[in-house]
This record gives structure tokens, sequence and C-alpha cells, in this order.
């Protein structure tokens, strides 16, 4: 019995092993440069999958098992690509798995990128409810996060002149700096995330007029 014991220890632990060496670790094959870095992790994969048809693109995105910054990567070929110029009778379809794949996953990265993809492919449905999640990742820990919610908030209001739009955004940041009015009294030089914030208020307020500053807390019109 304790030959088929130590037998059965030595089975597994070969197993383990093997399981082990078949595992690549995501960015692997990027470069062990990229292994560490969010955004060269999600910039070599956007480069890696630029060329993928639109339907290779969906399945990645829809796969359970893929990576998260590969799954990034997904998103933001698709709709730099194709996100334009989807078909009514595919929108639905598509919109179906974006939104299974957001409720599925945690990862900053790929929550950036679907709200950015659902405003871009239902702005009038997606703008009220998206837009103020991706204000909220300007607040995120992670650097790269915050530069990913903000150069697509830039591409989302560049050229925009939408009194509703510039409301939904002006009434998130209020909120947002109201809740953290007590941190700013001392603030001298806003750092790099305080900036974002502020220059997309100044987007807001320069479409819905500066009447709009006496609904601020005093520590934001002073930073302004």
């Amino acid at each position: 019995m304790r030959v088929i014991f130590l037998l059965l220890i030595f089975l597994g632990f070969g197993f383990s092993v093997s399981r082990a060496q078949n595992t690549t670790v995501e960015g692997a094959d990027l470069g062990s440069q990229a292994i560490f870095d969010d955004r060269a992790l999600i910039n070599g994969y956007t480069d890696k999958f630029a060329d993928e048809p639109k339907n290779v693109l969906l399945a990645m995105i829809a796969d359970d098992s893929i990576g998260t910054y590969k799954c990034t990567a997904a998103i933001r070929v698709f709709k730099q690509k194709y996100g334009g110029e989807i078909l009514s009778t595919e929108k639905a379809g598509i919109i179906k798995i974006l939104l299974r794949r957001l409720n599925r996953t945690d990862s900053p990265f790929v929550q950036v990128e679907i709200f950015h993809t659902l405003i871009v492919l239902d702005r009038y449905q997606y703008f009220e409810s998206m837009m103020p999640a991706l204000i909220q990742k300007l607040d995120h820990y992670n650097a790269v996060v915050r530069d990913l919610a903000y150069d697509d908030i830039q591409d989302i209001i560049k050229d925009d002149d939408r009194t509703r739009e510039a409301r939904i955004v002006f009434n998130t940041l209020r909120k947002i700096f109201f809740l953290t009015r007590n941190r700013l009294n001392n603030v001298v030089q806003p750092d790099e995330k305080l900036r974002q914030q502020l220059s997309i208020l100044r987007w807001a307020i320069k479409i819905l007029g500066t009447q709009e500053l006496v609904r601020l807390p005093s520590e934001v019109i002073r930073l302004l």
C-alpha cells in the first residue's frame, strides 16, 4: 500500500510539473521587458492583433479563457477598426458580447475599453451610463487605467457640443469633487489625475456656460 501511495504522489507531482511547464505567462510572447508593464502589454497585443478580422476579434472578446491584456487589446482593435461601421443588423449581437464580457470581468483595463466601445456603437443609449463609469476610472490608483480612460473620454468629447452630454459629464464630476473637496483644500499644483479631471470639467463648462461655476465647490473654482 505504501508503494502505491508513493507512486500516486509521484504521478501527481509529475502532472503538476507538466501543467506548470505548459502554462504561458501572458505577455511572454512580447518579450521579457513587457511582462510587468501594463502599457507595453496592451500596446504590444494591440499591434499584434491589428490585422485580425472582425469575427476573430469578437471570438477573442467572447472567450472566457483569454488573458486580460489580450482581451483589452482585442476590444481596442475592434473599436478602432470596426466600431464606426457596424451595421444595425449585427449591432445587437455585438453589444450582447460586450455586455457579457463586462459582467464577467474585474479588469479595469477591459472595463474601460468596453465602456468606450459601447458609446461608439450606440452613443444615445450608452452615453448616460458609460461616460460616468469612464470618468470614475480617472480616480483609479493605476496610472495606465487613468490614462486609458482619459484618452477614451477625449476621443468621445472631441467636436462634441451636445448640451445633454455635457450636463452628464458636469454632474458626474461635480459629485466627485464634492466628495473629495476636503482633499483639495491644500492642493497648490494639481497632479496628473486632477489635471485630467479639471480638463474635462472645463470642456463641460465651455458648453453649458460659466453660470455653472456656482454649482461647484469653492475649492474646485480656485483650481480652475
